[in-house]
This record gives structure tokens, sequence and C-alpha cells, in this order.
């Protein structure tokens, strides 16, 4: 299993925090009546993470700190929830959200590991294109709410222009945290600048889709019956391409399942020399955490746009 983690030695589940745990659970059944098991789980760097085990049941719990991540596990449960309601993928259930000692946590289902099974990746492409194909109902772009992607604020205010929103809620403001951070200089920006400008004649017009939102081989699963189960979601309704682009920007996803999709939704032609100016967003993401090699990759599509 793929979640986000990190190793901090003050951030733990205390007496106080596993009494707030046990309500959610007493919320669903009255029946739980102790946490019997407690379970460090790893991968990722953003949240502590746990198995526990209430009589015969198992949950996670994802965990950090209230006054650093703001509302973040609320809006993770709602992003759920959303995925859960209006998608075929299996979405692990929220139990519901909690804070004490300081700490926040988000409990939910514990979906148990398996292998894929045969047509996994076209069962992947099947249940995507239906995500997609589902639209905002005041077809706009954006979300009621902002989120997080990664451990980084995403701002999603409806916007009834994809161009105008990928550049104002995605583009312009993660650039401008980089360079605050000194990774960009002015000449950078003036590139961006031009390359935001010309986004409309690069990049076909379509209706807003749901999207996951930040789905790299690490945020999917394979559940106990083989199928395909998305986690740590950044949703919004955006450009569908997108979702395409970042998911081919790391990896992890076979081609078969790519091939599916164009079979069932073919996108516009050219996408494969488009794709990387809808990368910009992940690569500036990842360059305000992260800096380094993820900087370059941002200023050489900007050079390349040109």
């Amino acid at each position: 299993m793929h979640y986000k983690m990190i190793l901090l030695p003050d951030i733990m589940l205390d007496a106080d925090t596993q009494n707030e745990i046990l309500k959610l659970l007493q919320e669903k059944n009255p029946h739980f009546t102790a946490i019997d098991q407690v379970n460090s789980l790893s991968g990722g760097d953003i949240n502590a993470v746990y198995k526990i085990r209430s009589g015969d049941a198992t949950f996670v719990v994802k965990q950090n700190y209230a006054d650093k991540y703001p509302e973040m596990f609320r809006k993770e449960a709602a992003g759920l929830d959303l995925l859960g309601k209006s998608s075929a993928f299996n979405i692990p259930q929220v139990i519901g959200t909690c804070e004490a000692s300081g700490q926040s946590c988000l409990v939910l289902e514990y979906i148990a590991s398996s292998n894929p099974k045969v047509d996994f990746w076209e069962d992947f492409a099947d249940k995507l294109v239906s995500l997609h194909q589902i639209s905002s109902e005041n077809n706009c772009f954006g979300l009621d709410y902002s989120n997080y992607i990664g451990s980084l604020v995403q701002p999603n205010q409806w916007t009834s222009n994809w161009f105008e929103f990928y550049a104002e809620q995605r583009l312009l403001p993660m650039f401008q945290d980089a360079y605050d951070q000194g990774h960009f200089t002015q000449s950078d920006h003036r590139r961006l600048e031009q390359v935001i400008s010309n986004l409309e004649n690069n990049i076909p017009n379509e209706k807003p889709a749901l999207l996951h939102g930040d789905l790299w081989s690490g945020n999917y699963l394979v559940d106990e019956d083989g199928n395909p189960c998305l986690i740590d979601p950044a949703v919004y309704y955006g450009h569908r391409e997108t979702e395409l682009a970042f998911m081919q920007l790391f990896g992890g996803f076979d081609s078969k399942l790519f091939e599916v999709y164009q079979q069932k939704f073919p996108l516009e032609p050219g996408f494969e020399k488009r794709k990387e100016l809808h990368q910009l967003y992940p690569l500036l993401v990842h360059s305000v955490l992260f800096g380094g090699h993820y900087v370059q990759q941002v200023r050489g599509i900007l050079n390349r746009a040109f």
C-alpha cells in the first residue's frame, strides 16, 4: 500500500487521540469498544500513517499537525466522498476526521491489497473515462473549496475559462512560490507569461472534467479483488488532459491504459506534443517542494515552447 508518511518523533497516536478516533468508530458502530492494535505504515512524505484494529475491523489513520495543515483532512475527506459518489473506482470509505493533542486525524476504511486482475489496466481505463465524463453542474472549472496537492494549498476558485483557470489558479501562484524561494528568474517569468498568452492556441477547449488531481503511481492501490482503488485525491473540475499528462510524467501506468482510454474517449490530435504544457503544474509543485532538477525541467519546457 502506498500512503504518504512523515516520521516525526513528536507525532503519535497518544491516548487522547485514540479516544477521539474511538468516538468516530462508535458513531459508525457502537460495538467498537476499544482500539486493540496500532501499527505504523510506511511510505511518502507528509503524514504519519497507522493501521489500527478494533475487534475484527481494520482501519487506516492519517495524522499530521493541525496548525501546519489546517483543514487538510476535512478537504481530503470531501474529495474522497466526491470520488466515491461519482466514480466507479473503489474509494476508501471515510469514517471521519478529528483533532486531539494538536494533531489532526483522518480515519479511513482499510483496503487490503492483492495482485491486479487480468484486465486491470483495461478496467482502470474504463473507470477513468467514466470519471472524466462527469462535468461540473455550473460548467465551470474549479471546486467549491480550496484543497491541497501534497502539502501545498491548491486554490480552486470557479472559473468559466480553462485557460484563465490554469494560469490564475495553477501556474502563476505555484511559479510565484518557487520564484520566492529563488528557483526562477525574471526571464523565466517572462517566458511563462508568453506560454500562458499562447495556451488557447495550443490546448483544445474542452468542458470541465472531474479529476483525481494527483494521480501518480503512489495514489492508486490494487484491492483484494484485483481492482483499482484511488487514494489521496486533490480533486477539482479541470481539463482531462492535465490528468493524463500527470500520469505520464512519473510513470507507473501501463501503456494499455492509455490505449484503451484513447479508444473509448479520444483526445484531440497532438496530445503528445502539448502534454508538457500540462505537466508544468506538477513540475512547479515539485519545484516548490524539492527544487533541484524539477526546476530545470520547468525551465526546459518554457524554453521549448518557442
